[in-house]
């Protein structure tokens, strides 16, 4: 429909948060009021072949390549992402009160690094207004995930609380739910990575829902204790991890912001180790989700080897262009086949089960 590489120097003249804005509203406006030129768009670009798909959470996942939570906030785009390819989506974090986030600039590039830096604090529209929104799209059809956080006001004692509400009031729409406590951006979040807290929140969500719910862990944490608290939420029922959120190692670039997490390829080798350590310990006893400095299908393929069933990105797709998904996934169908195998499937957790 366009050329990504034409418009991007528009876009980055413009500050980042008010570039994603102007994506947004393309994403929305476009893809849900101009229905003939979405359905040709997904004709062309969203991949669909018999080796990338699999059968997970109870849905069918034509390929493994999905949006990161933070994109998509307020579940205003998803018809969009569809059209530009994407296997799945993950929408939010959502909170269960609407809140402002963050002060602003609180969205940066790091262009030298294909990274971004975000300060944003869980802004979006509450957890009513989304649930009626997503009660209302039409057309959206691959699989949902749904990122949900504690309000900053809600103090750590109570935190349970607010999950419990997210995942009562989502659980009917999602095909499975986020908890998000690893966000660098609300303020004593990651205090609740803490064997305590996921034993209690977990088992008191296998009497809510028979979704998966699933954990989303920090790369800043020790690999131990990482292992630990996503053993921890497995045990206690967890149906996944996904590794990982943000980056507060300011180090990974040159010029960085003191607040927020970096996310994009300076992210990649961190993210890669520690979901390397974790899927050592779980692969096989769990979906793993890897997410973090993803930027190729090579990228894509060497996590997929190390046990994911599932890839995400977010910073790539702002320094690349949409045309990435499509390559991604086109260039996996031929990595899978050079190694002789047919489906996405045999190739998870293949470099683990060769020692």
């Amino acid at each position: 429909m366009f050329n990504y590489n034409d418009i991007k120097p528009l876009l980055f003249k413009l500050e980042a948060e008010n570039a994603h804005n102007i994506i947004e509203k393309i994403l929305h406006y476009g893809a849900d009021n101009l229905s003939f030129i979405t359905n040709r768009y997904i004709d062309k670009n969203f991949v669909i072949d018999k080796s990338l798909t699999q059968n997970l959470f109870n849905k069918k996942f034509l390929n493994p390549i999905g949006i990161g939570a933070g994109f998509d906030k307020n579940a205003t785009m998803l018809n969009g992402l569809r059209a530009l390819g994407f296997g799945y989506s993950e929408i939010g974090t959502v909170t269960p009160k609407a809140q402002v986030g963050n002060q602003k600039p609180r969205l940066f590039r790091h262009i030298d690094e294909s990274s971004l830096q975000n300060a944003m604090g869980f802004n979006n529209d509450g957890a009513f207004a989304i649930e009626r929104r997503l009660n209302k799209i039409k057309l959206f059809s691959t699989p949902l995930g749904i990122n949900i956080g504690k309000n900053k006001l809600t103090p750590d004692e109570y935190a349970i609380e607010d999950y419990i509400f997210l995942i009562k009031t989502f659980e009917h729409i999602a095909d499975y739910l986020v908890i998000n406590i690893s966000s660098p951006n609300t303020p004593n979040l990651r205090d609740l990575q803490n064997e305590k807290f996921i034993e209690e929140l977990f088992t008191k969500s296998k009497s809510l829902t028979s979704k998966p719910i699933l954990l989303k862990i920090a790369p800043d944490i020790k690999p131990d204790i990482a292992i630990s608290l996503c053993k921890s939420a497995v045990e206690n029922g967890a149906g996944g991890i996904i590794a990982t959120n943000t980056t507060i190692d300011y180090t990974l670039v040159k010029s960085p912001k003191n607040i927020g997490g970096i996310s994009g390829e300076a992210l990649k080798d961190k993210s890669e180790a520690i979901f390397k350590q974790i899927a050592q310990e779980l692969y096989n006893k769990t979906t793993l989700i890897s997410v973090g400095g993803i930027s190729s299908a090579n990228d894509a393929y060497k996590r997929i080897k190390l046990g994911a069933s599932l890839i995400q990105i977010y910073s790539s797709l702002i320094f690349k262009g949409p045309s990435l998904i499509k390559d991604i996934n086109t260039d996996l169908v031929q990595l899978i086949k050079n190694d002789g195998y047919t489906n996405i499937s045999q190739v998870v957790g293949k470099d683990i089960s060769n020692g």
